[in-house]
């Protein structure tokens, strides 16, 4: 018998590239999250989305906000899903949870950037970010253009 194949879009994780170019990220740790039974099998399916996502603080605990996890319906027959972008608790040591807090005092915003689902658990690389301004994306977007330019003219 031939072994299935996964329709996991992300193998590894699901990765939030809106994050880095939004912001510039600073040191980032990683945390557990709190799911139901089918919000984990669309992590595993890769029916997340990370953008537009953000961590924040209540009661001196993580909440990731706004992340969108495609649920699948208990329909007979049917592949429809429905999307959840409810509130859900990050699991965090104390110590990693005042840093974050001290440093989101001083301005900074918490942003999810990746979502790991190879291992057992599911855990969230969540990092610090300083909200970037427009002429700081075109920057970056030249930069970009230039550095593909650069690998062509090397290839070529």
């Amino acid at each position: 018998m031939a072994k299935k194949a996964s329709k996991s879009s992300a193998p590894g994780g699901l990765v939030n590239r809106r994050a880095r170019f939004d912001y510039e990220l600073g040191e980032d740790i990683v945390a557990g999250l709190v799911l139901t039974g089918p919000e984990v099998r669309a992590a595993r399916d890769g029916h997340v989305q990370l953008k537009g996502a953000f961590v924040s603080l209540k009661d001196s605990e993580l909440w990731l906000n706004n992340a969108s996890f495609s649920v699948k319906l208990n329909e007979k027959g049917s592949g429809s899903r429905s999307v959840d972008t409810r509130p859900r608790k990050l699991l965090a040591s104390r110590k990693q949870i005042d840093a974050f807090t001290s440093k989101k005092q001083q301005g900074m915003t918490i942003v999810p950037t990746k979502l790991m689902t190879s291992g057992k658990y599911i855990k969230v690389v969540i990092a610090l970010g300083k909200g970037k301004k427009r002429w700081d994306k075109r920057e970056t977007i030249k930069r970009r253009e230039q550095d593909r330019d650069a690998r062509r003219s090397i290839v070529s």
